[in-house]
């Protein structure tokens, strides 16, 4: 009985070059950052969100970068940009003072965003105290 061995031809074989750098190239996705919890609390005339949000940041190269308050009508109320990674502490919280809300709006949209993805597809509705 005679073992039979296929040698791929040299041609054939760049063939699955393009193929195999698809998988090897493409990134990981990772998921967004999720908004947790938020507590809203006015000061006068304006209010103060606590807003806990979880993302796997890796360290620079990937973590959640901000938070945004916005009306119901899309408009933005107020930005809390985060300018470092949390690796280590997941969840967490920050807070974002002097939020003003128009007369009449009664809850809010949270959204927040990733330095690589941007804005993830969540939107926290909080209804206001």
């Amino acid at each position: 009985m005679a073992l039979f061995r296929y040698r791929a031809h040299p041609a054939h074989m760049f063939k699955a070059i393009p193929l195999i750098l698809a998988f090897v190239a493409t990134p990981a996705l990772a998921d967004g950052p999720v908004v947790e919890q938020v507590r809203a609390t006015q000061q006068g005339g304006s209010w103060r969100f606590d807003v806990t949000l979880s993302h796997p940041d890796t360290g620079w190269d990937h973590y959640a970068d901000g938070w945004e308050v916005l009306a119901p009508d899309g408009s933005q109320l107020g930005l809390r940009v985060l300018a470092h990674p949390h690796v280590n502490e997941q969840p967490f919280t920050r807070s974002l003072s002097g939020v003003t809300i128009p007369e009449g709006v009664a809850e809010v949209i949270i959204r927040a965003r990733d330095n690589v993805d941007g804005w993830g597809d969540q939107r926290f509705v909080y209804r206001l105290p």
